[in-house]
């Protein structure tokens, strides 16, 4: 989860958000490119070694207009797979059903017979010592270490988001429609997310809490 005064992410615990921290470290490295460009045509400009005759020939104009191609190509080939890989869904070990409600989550694992509930927020006069204020529930999602996971959104009066970054997913919950997604989480531990959607007066009162477990723990757990 996040940290007090953290300026990076947080710990990529899925392949897709894995993927995410380096293609934002991919971007970076395209972005130092083009500002070190930039400083040093400005520094020849200073230095008065750029003259006029240099700005207007015919060879600069065309590398204006090729280094920018590049650059899109740079940027989109990798976001594309990315993107193609976040909505691919491939034969799912557990399909979960989230639903948003003000102001809170519930959530059927579709795969069982009688496995449902409501996740609240535990409020903080009520909270444990050493548990994370606003980011606590009384339910949390138990799901199997390293297997594929579906969930699919909705939401059953506003628009809600459901949004987990350490494990690179974030769905809109719209009334009346189904959106999916899948992750997978490479260890053990418990995750925190929260809505990310305003929607309404408790909107910062609805998280969410993914604990990844052993396979043979979420079996005794579902049982």
């Amino acid at each position: 989860m996040a940290n007090q005064s953290q300026l990076g992410f947080q710990d990529a615990s899925s392949p897709i958000m894995e993927e995410l921290v380096e293609f934002h470290d991919h971007a970076l490295m395209v972005a130092l490119a083009i500002c070190s460009l930039v400083l040093y045509l400005l520094t020849l400009m200073l230095a008065e070694k750029l003259s006029s005759n240099t700005v207007d020939a015919q060879e600069v104009e065309l590398i204006w207009t090729i280094l920018p191609a590049i650059v899109l190509i740079l940027l989109a080939l990798p976001s594309l797979q990315i993107l193609y890989m976040m909505d691919e869904i491939d034969e799912p070990d557990l399909t979960l059903k989230a639903i948003g409600h003000q102001w809170y989550w519930a959530y059927e694992y579709t795969d069982f017979k009688d496995l449902t509930f409501d996740s609240y927020m535990i409020p903080t006069t009520e909270l444990p010592s050493g548990h994370f204020r606003l980011l606590e529930v009384d339910h949390r999602i138990v799901i199997p270490m390293e297997s594929p996971i579906r969930i699919i959104i909705t939401a059953n009066d506003v628009l809600h988001s459901w949004a987990v970054p350490s494990l690179g997913v974030k769905t809109d919950a719209i009334p009346g429609r189904l959106n999916q997604t899948s992750f997978i989480t490479t260890r053990p531990g418990v995750f925190y997310g929260q809505c990310s959607e305003i929607c309404g007066a408790n909107h910062s009162y609805m998280p969410i809490v993914v604990e990844s477990t052993p396979l043979t723990h979420f079996e005794h757990w579902s049982t």
